[in-house]
């Protein structure tokens, strides 16, 4: 589980587009995982599973979060923030629009190419974590593809 911690804060990442709040949704995660340790069956890879709980945790507190009322930053506020990762700045450009890029997709589109393009799950196995058909998983996959390489053209950065 704790190799699965790089991916899985990169997923919450995605999901939760701040980083307080992937890390909470990280850590919920783990917990899940942990508790419900007995559901995971032999055969079933432990990050497609893992996967799942955490977007499944996301849905419950998104849906938590609406019946409160209560209000995310929005995702421009975070927009001029610089990478400290970032070696120079051409990359921590090109990374600021990236993440533009992918912030932009719709969620279904944004989960669907952050699990095979970025998590590198296979399509089966990205389906299988969204609960989808592998023909919907391919469809948002293809859509979100096309629409981040228009994006990053718009915005000057290679695809």
């Amino acid at each position: 589980m704790l190799d699965l911690l790089p991916r899985l804060r990169r997923m919450a990442r995605v999901l939760a587009r701040d980083p307080a709040d992937a890390d909470d949704l990280t850590q919920l995660t783990l917990e899940r995982a942990l508790t419900r340790r007995d559901q995971w069956r032999e055969g079933t890879r432990q990050d497609s599973w893992m996967f799942r709980i955490m977007r499944n945790a996301w849905i419950d507190e998104s849906r938590s979060r609406a019946r409160r009322g209560r209000v995310l930053a929005p995702p421009e506020a975070g927009a001029n923030a610089a990478d400290p990762a970032a070696q120079t700045l051409d990359s921590r450009l090109a990374l600021t629009a990236v993440e533009a890029a992918l912030d932009a997709l719709p969620e279904d589109q944004r989960t669907a190419v952050a699990l095979v393009l970025i998590e590198g799950l296979s399509y089966q196995e990205a389906a299988d974590s969204l609960e989808i058909p592998m023909g919907t998983l391919t469809s948002r996959l293809a859509r979100g593809r096309t629409a981040l390489q228009a994006a990053l053209i718009d915005q000057g950065a290679r695809p």
